[in-house]
């Protein structure tokens, strides 16, 4: 077996007495899209927060291929190919979806490259792969401000697509979304992690039927069930802590 993209074992996070994770565990393997699923409070943010380096572990294992998470600050693992996407998107709202998408692009940021930048022929193509695959083209020129929720999420996944990340992760995609856009946004993820793992937080259970991907459901900061989404929620713990019904 191939070693997973991303690995915890035992984590815990404790604020001031209170357990935000209790030795969590959970494995990510290359091209997986994973959901992850469970009650307000349940540590999905802090979850991500360690993965991405804004909040260190009490305890427990956390690492990325070979690298051992606990140890890199956040600039660091980003560059190691770990792109987050937060819930309400931030990008240049005076720029166009084009202009964006250029930003973001993977390339030296140093005073004199910056100085010295010309988008390539390589860069282009590779801006308007991107647009293709996130459904923007045709929104090339436009400036982010006018496009609508939905068209301002996909833009910023296509910003962290950008960076070619291996993992990405993406927090509550579809809150806000129309029924069109979300059916378009999942169809956007399973695409996504056909290339690159992939791990979406979310509340709406029919978005995350959608995906058709293994579901993590978490709670009181550890995991209470994993496997399809039909095994999860006929799981009478999950019902019980979760579903309500």
């Amino acid at each position: 077996m191939s070693e997973p993209v991303l690995y915890l074992d035992g984590v815990s996070v404790v604020f001031d007495g209170f357990k935000a994770l209790n030795n969590l565990s959970l494995i990510v393997d290359a091209g997986e899209l994973r959901a992850i699923i469970g009650p307000n409070g349940a540590g999905k943010t802090t979850m991500m927060d360690v993965i991405t380096g804004k909040t260190r572990p009490t305890a427990g294992v956390v690492r990325f291929r070979e690298h051992d998470l606990t140890r890199l600050d956040e600039a660091t693992i980003a560059n190691l190919g770990i792109g987050r996407k937060f819930q309400k998107p931030t990008m240049f709202d005076a720029l166009t979806v084009f202009e964006n998408l250029e930003l973001a692009l993977k390339a030296p940021r140093g005073p004199l490259a910056c100085l010295r930048w010309v988008l390539s022929g390589e860069a282009r193509r590779r801006i308007e792969s991107v647009m293709e695959e996130v459904g923007l083209s045709a929104r090339a020129g436009d400036r982010a401000a006018i496009l609508s929720h939905g068209q301002r999420q996909w833009l910023e996944i296509g910003m962290l697509l950008m960076q070619d990340p291996e993992l990405l992760l993406v927090d509550e995609p579809v809150a806000g979304m129309t029924d069109q856009e979300t059916e378009h946004t999942a169809a956007l993820l399973v695409r996504i992690a056909g290339q690159r793992s992939v791990v979406v937080v979310e509340h709406d259970l029919e978005f995350v039927r959608a995906l058709g991907s293994k579901v993590t459901v978490l709670c009181e900061g550890t995991m209470l069930s994993e496997g399809s989404i039909d095994h999860v929620q006929n799981d009478p713990r999950v019902i019980e802590v979760y579903l309500g019904r």
